[in-house]
């Protein structure tokens, strides 16, 4: 198995906490990466992306192929 889980699927729950949090304690995005341990810095700045355009809510979006959202 190769170390780390570079998939690894975060709940929007989880990316909600994350960019709150790094925005209530005004820190920056390798700082919240690292105390969140999540791979890549540059995931927690899309989720701030996602969070101020769209809110919250915008997490519950799935982003990736079709799921059960449909393509049509």
């Amino acid at each position: 198995m190769p170390k780390g889980v570079p998939n690894k699927r975060y709940t929007p729950e989880f990316k909600k906490l994350v960019v709150e949090t790094m925005m209530k304690e005004k820190i920056s995005y390798r700082e919240t990466a690292r105390q969140f341990e999540i791979s890549n810095h540059h995931r927690v700045q899309d989720w701030e992306r996602i969070y101020l355009t769209e809110g919250p809510e915008g997490f519950a979006i799935e982003r990736r192929g079709c799921g059960n959202h449909g393509c049509h």
